[in-house]
């Protein structure tokens, strides 16, 4: 049987939950996404029974989400377990590509995954990462250069792009 390793941490925005599969990392919670909404999540993609605490076998991500908070690391290497429709794994396919430290438009977003006037769907489909911050959905923006909404809050993502350089306010 399948089990999934979950864990948490306190990291510079917060409590952060990690789950991840023998596969990679299947999902992280930072904060405003609460513990219960966490498990809640991994309810709906796991059996109750394939879900144990294993702090040891997320300290890789851990690590790296450190690392990333201190500004010493640019991209994650962990393996990646993402759960999502063919289209969602298209977008966040393509949000792994953006580079740190930029950002995108959900316009130009939308035309990278082949559905130009997509914007909104691309946009449901960036809220619905379950990878934040390793699948960079922070680094997409409005077209008049807001900065949209963050499951997280708007606080966050800011937070986000200026430790990335992104942004300058």
């Amino acid at each position: 049987m399948a089990k999934v390793y979950c864990t948490s941490f306190d990291s510079k925005i917060g409590p952060i939950y990690v789950a991840s599969t023998d596969n990679g990392i299947c999902k992280v919670s930072i904060p405003k996404e609460s513990k219960k909404d966490f498990f809640r999540w991994l309810a709906e993609h796991f059996d109750d029974d394939e879900v144990v605490e294993n702090k040891s076998r997320n300290k890789e991500i851990i690590d790296q989400l450190a690392r990333y908070f201190n500004g010493k690391l640019a991209k994650f290497s962990v393996p990646l377990d993402q759960i999502g429709s063919p289209f969602q794994q298209r977008v966040w396919k393509e949000l792994g590509k953006i580079p740190y430290g930029s950002t995108i438009t959900y316009k130009q977003l939308a035309r990278r995954v082949g559905v130009p006037r997509g914007f909104r769907a691309v946009g449901r489909a960036n809220g619905s990462n379950p990878l934040p911050i390793v699948v960079p959905c922070h680094r997409v923006i409005g077209h008049d250069g807001s900065l949209g909404g963050y499951g997280s809050g708007i606080k966050t993502k800011e937070f986000l792009l200026r430790l990335e350089g992104a942004i300058i306010l």
